[in-house]
């Protein structure tokens, strides 16, 4: 017996931590851990231990003989990892943090945001003795897109919020959530406070098509149908045309696969799930029943990953289609796939897309439509959306070697009143710090925020996760990525570039409390989740989320 990782598996890299034999991969340190779609365990490595099950956060991981019929595919994707990628001899070196002189006494860090980033970052710090965390957020809510970005029915990816709870609710740690950065409490006044801020505010912005009809009723980000659908108290009053029986996502990775599963989920599936009110009550009455989504380039390089991709085939009543052309490879394509370069998880992406074209589909059916090698090029419409003209592509190389899209002559009209563009999450700029406009990210070295003027670091100021390195990777990516952030805060501390705040936590919360009189502290947001949690177990749902500051507010307050 072996056991398996299959589709929640977050990437946090835990289960590389406890496991004896380091048979889990790739690690942090490996090279294709930054694009890896997921961690794999060696078949013939593992020794049935199980301390890795204990360890993982989303409960993805399972005895190779308890697998059901739906994760059967993960014990080949497991095993065809190593064969791809063999065991080396040596185990990798991890990150090491620098050791702190007692007298130097203790850190205090201001972390900017609550999300996965941001908590890692907390875990890494609060590990260590003295070391005390402010942490903020705009929102009365922590943990950011496991809150409002992941889909509500995947709540096993979920579950790592246990290890975020754990770690807010640390009396080393201080919350300030419904605190603005920048509105109640300036850069300058952090500095002031503590010896360094990390801004974990991940990536707010998203990127446009640049076409024309764009800014069409019914055309909108899928950024905000997620954060609709999620409760985001932001975007609740967010309203979305489902009158048609067509939607049309721009882009093919794992977010536009979440927005088609929802658009076309049976809304009674959904109130199992912790998806908001007011969107359940719209996808009731939609009158969806095919969702289109367009990839510019063919199935091998697609920008799904393959565990969403298996669970989108495995919908209830909802076929997946691709045009059996589509699905073909083209040459270049097929010397790719054919090529020593090649990664398993390719191989699998145009296997199942080629399994997909092979399907023939019921009519009766919801479907999701696969489109590759399409790109838009205009959205049509007389006052709202109407239609979106699509060109056929072709891939062609490029001097490095790698395939582009390149449009041809062959177009074609899609009807359609509802597009949704899913082409990548940006970061915005952050008042008083520099920012790099091209890459949507402030400018940093392995996280300490670099001066563009003198390309030399800023003394306590840092980044993690998506606003450092861009929109890559998933949840469990933050880990490591914040864990390299916190070592370099370690060593400046530990070699005295970080300057000793002047004022203590005590005028910190007279600020505070003075320009941010709302502010939720740790025991509010537990009255909140109390709350939220209350209401759907009423409804038997895991929770009915509040959805506009002032019922969050009043909740925190309470006393119940």
């Amino acid at each position: 017996m072996a056991y398996v990782i299959t589709q929640p598996c977050c990437n946090d890299a835990s289960c590389v931590d406890v496991c004896p034999v380091n048979c889990i991969h790739p690690t942090p340190d490996e090279a294709p851990f930054a694009t890896t779609e997921m961690l794999y365990i060696d078949p013939d490595t593992c020794i049935d231990c199980g301390a890795c099950v204990d360890e993982c956060p989303v409960e993805a991981i399972f005895p190779d003989n308890e697998l059901d019929e739906d994760d059967a595919p993960y014990l080949q994707m497991n095993a065809s990892y190593f064969e791809k990628h063999p065991m080396g001899p040596d185990w990798p070196e991890p990150i090491t943090m620098a050791k702190i002189d007692p007298e130097l006494g203790t850190l205090k860090v201001a972390i900017i945001g609550s999300g996965p980033a941001a908590c890692y970052a907390a875990m890494e710090l609060t590990g260590k003795p003295r070391v005390e965390v402010d942490m903020f957020d705009r929102l009365p809510t922590p943990y950011g897109l496991v809150r409002a970005g992941v889909a509500p029915d995947h709540p096993g990816t979920k579950g790592v919020t246990d290890q975020f709870r754990a770690v807010v609710a640390k009396k080393t740690v201080r919350c300030h959530f419904n605190v603005e950065v920048g509105t109640h409490i300036s850069h300058s006044e952090l500095l002031d406070h503590h010896h360094a801020v990390i801004y974990a505010v991940g990536a707010a912005g998203d990127r446009k098509l640049e076409i024309p009809g764009e800014e069409l009723p019914g055309s909108h980000a899928a950024t905000e149908f997620v954060a609709w659908y999620n409760g985001h108290p932001g975007y609740a009053d967010r309203t979305f045309d489902l009158s048609g029986e067509r939607a049309v996502i721009v882009g093919n990775g794992n977010v536009a696969l979440d927005v088609a599963r929802i658009l076309v989920t049976d809304p009674d599936q959904l109130t199992k799930t912790d998806l908001a009110e007011h969107a359940l009550e719209a996808l009731r009455n939609s009158k969806i029943r095919e969702v289109v989504i367009l990839g510019r380039r063919g199935p091998a390089q697609a920008a799904y990953t393959n565990p969403e991709l298996l669970a989108l085939g495995q919908m209830a009543n909802v076929d997946v289609v691709v045009d059996p052309i589509e699905a073909e490879l083209d040459e270049a394509s097929q010397a790719f796939v054919d090529s020593d370069a090649a990664e398993p998880s390719v191989l699998l992406k145009v296997k199942q897309a080629q399994e997909f074209a092979s399907r023939t589909a019921d009519p009766s059916r919801k479907r999701i439509v696969l489109r590759f090698l399409t790109s838009p090029v205009e959205i049509l419409g007389d006052g709202a959306v109407a239609q979106v003209r699509i060109v056929k592509n072709e891939l062609v190389a490029t001097p490095t070697g790698q395939l582009s899209a390149r449009p041809t002559e062959t177009e074609e009209t899609i009807d359609t009143s509802l597009v949704l563009r899913s082409v990548g999450y940006r970061g915005t700029p952050m008042a008083d710090l520099p920012f790099d406009d091209a890459r949507g990210v402030i400018p940093n070295e392995n996280g300490r925020v670099i001066d563009t003027e003198t390309g030399t670091p800023i003394p306590g100021v840092y980044v993690a996760g998506w606003i450092k390195r861009g929109p890559t990777g998933v949840i469990g990516t933050n880990k490591y990525c914040s864990a390299e952030t916190v070592s370099m805060i370690f060593d400046d501390f530990a070699g005295g570039r970080l300057a000793t705040p002047t004022e203590d936590a005590d005028k910190l919360q007279v600020l505070l409390a003075d320009r941010s009189p709302d502010q939720v502290d740790y025991q509010g947001w537990q009255r909140i989740d109390k709350a939220e949690r209350a209401s759907g177990a009423a409804a038997g749902r895991p929770r009915t989320k509040l959805i506009s500051i002032e019922s969050m507010l009043a909740a925190a307050r309470s006393e119940g």
